[in-house]
């Protein structure tokens, strides 16, 4: 029996890592600038274009109906990039839930002249990770390796803007620029992920571990492990209670880490209580030390 479920579950967990890794990551970034839904919007983005190619005959795991995907999710990285401005008289927050909403019309308007429209869609939501293949887990890791790579390589500008864009303005970089780089290297990471695991499973690895790291660490290196050993105890959590209890996997990843963040944010508030109960006890007995030394 446990022979068989490893067998059965090994890729998918390594697909969860793989996702993990490279999400807690931008995550952070994603947190910091404050646009919390910019990845559920990409993800809707590659959607559309995924549901385009659907229209046009080209099934979800055929290389046509990626460059559709990613192709729609430049265009939207672009937008981003060209909606930051110096001084924000309105919050980019709206312009990306504008951009989450009109392209989720116009997902649905495509599926609906498509005969399979709505499985489509349906699969697009959900993804399938737990039909992927130790080839396609290579693949993605290697992607997603080039693509830390390239973030290592801009990690000044990049973490720059993120934390401190007025900085970034005086100090002479191009912000707009930048921004393309980031949002479109963000975009080819939602976009490969989206076709695996769903645009809920994406959004979830993306906000949930770096929020646990933010939560619980102090400097970027260690909310990063921070991030990093969350979101890996919560998939091996969620995807044994998938396997044993026979539920969808992603739909169970995502609750698990919805869970699991309730968890964190209620024994966080214990502590801080108890943490605060102990001051005030340390308080009382200082007053009552100087009492005592008073009447002495």
């Amino acid at each position: 029996m446990a022979g068989d479920l490893l067998a059965l579950m090994w890729a998918p967990f390594l697909m969860c890592l793989v996702l993990t890794g490279i999400h807690a990551y931008l995550g952070f970034h994603v947190l910091a600038r404050e646009v919390v839904f910019v990845d559920i919007a990409l993800a809707q983005i590659a959607a559309l274009g995924a549901t385009a190619a659907f229209l046009f005959g080209y099934d979800l795991e055929t290389w046509a109906s990626y460059a559709f995907a990613l192709g729609f999710t430049i265009l939207g990285a672009l937008v981003l990039a060209l909606t930051r401005s110096r001084r924000r008289h309105v919050s980019q927050e709206a312009v990306i839930g504008v951009v989450y909403a009109v392209s989720s019309a116009a997902a649905v308007l495509l599926a609906d002249r498509s005969p399979h429209g709505a499985e489509h869609l349906r699969g697009m939501l959900v993804g399938s990770i737990l039909s992927v293949s130790g080839r396609e887990v290579l693949k993605v890791a290697g992607l997603y390796s080039a693509i830390g790579v390239f973030h290592w390589l801009c990690r000044r500008p990049f973490f720059l803007i993120s934390t401190d864009p007025g900085a970034a303005y005086q100090d002479g970089w191009r912000v707009r620029w930048w921004d393309f780089l980031f949002y479109a290297s963000f975009g080819i990471v939602v976009t490969s992920s989206v076709r695996i695991a769903g645009v809920l499973l994406v959004f979830s690895y993306l906000i949930v571990p770096a929020l646990a790291g933010i939560l619980l660490g102090r400097g970027i290196g260690a909310r990063l492990l921070i991030g990093w050993g969350f979101g890996t105890v919560v998939s091996v959590l969620a995807i044994l209670a998938s396997a044993t209890l026979d539920l969808p996997t992603g739909a169970t990843v995502v609750c698990a880490f919805g869970l699991a963040l309730l968890v964190l944010g209620v024994v966080m508030k214990l502590g801080a209580r108890r943490l605060s109960g102990r001051d005030a006890l340390a308080a009382s007995a200082e007053v009552m030390a100087e009492g005592r030394e008073t009447w002495r």
